[in-house]
């Protein structure tokens, strides 16, 4: 961002691409949007509350209140009658949209400061020789919340070095956590988005992975 705070993250986990957006926040690991290479991606509202999400089969779009708005199937990826996609476009913030034209035409664009930079984090999965599609790991309540803990642990440890290295600056409170932390944020939103949990466990988890 032009504050100079990190906006886009792109990492790659074994086989698979993770493309994170975070708010413009000097302080905390707030992310806005998780867009995995194997088909699931989640983006949020500002408050933490799921506002896009998708998978392998199709996505929905949700209010701020949680009510589903939209919902869709990607061509053969879905049993049942195909429920079409109806172009979509959200801006996350002032600089970062997300434009949704297709599995395959997931498009993130960046605009600061008269420049612009777009990611396509679209993907076609494809569908296993006895027409299976790859199965999403679940996490149960227990480890989700060990994991969502232990990420917060670490920012904080980052913080405390920031702290020591800049006793009496005010700079420690603007460095923003290692991208391994980062990105094990991004998978356990990841992997809450995708867990048979309560919402109010999910909302939980985020709260604890953003603060």
């Amino acid at each position: 961002y032009p504050s100079g705070n990190l906006a886009i993250m792109v990492t790659r986990e074994g086989d698979q691409m993770i493309c994170t957006v975070q708010e413009d926040e000097p302080r905390g690991t707030k992310i806005r949007a998780l867009f995995q290479s194997d088909g699931r991606s989640t983006c949020y509202y500002p408050n933490g509350d799921e506002w896009i999400s998708m998978s392998i089969q199709g996505g929905q779009y949700l209010d701020q209140a949680g009510s589903r708005l939209k919902r869709w199937t990607w061509p053969n990826m879905s049993p049942g009658p195909h429920v079409p996609l109806r172009p979509i476009f959200i801006s996350l913030n002032r600089h970062v949209g997300v434009r949704i034209l297709a599995q395959d035409k997931i498009i993130i664009s960046f605009l600061a400061m008269g420049r612009q930079a777009k990611f396509n984090m679209g993907t076609k999965v494809q569908v296993g020789a006895a027409g299976q599609l790859p199965a999403t790991a679940q996490w149960g309540r227990d480890e989700l919340l060990l994991r969502a803990f232990r990420v917060r642990m670490l920012q904080l440890f980052n913080r405390m070095r920031g702290c020591i290295s800049f006793p009496s600056s005010e700079q420690w409170n603007k460095m923003q956590p290692p991208a391994y932390v980062l990105t094990q944020a991004a998978k356990i939103l990841e992997l809450c988005a995708a867990a048979d949990i309560s919402e109010e466990l999910r909302s939980s988890i985020q709260a604890i992975v953003n603060t």
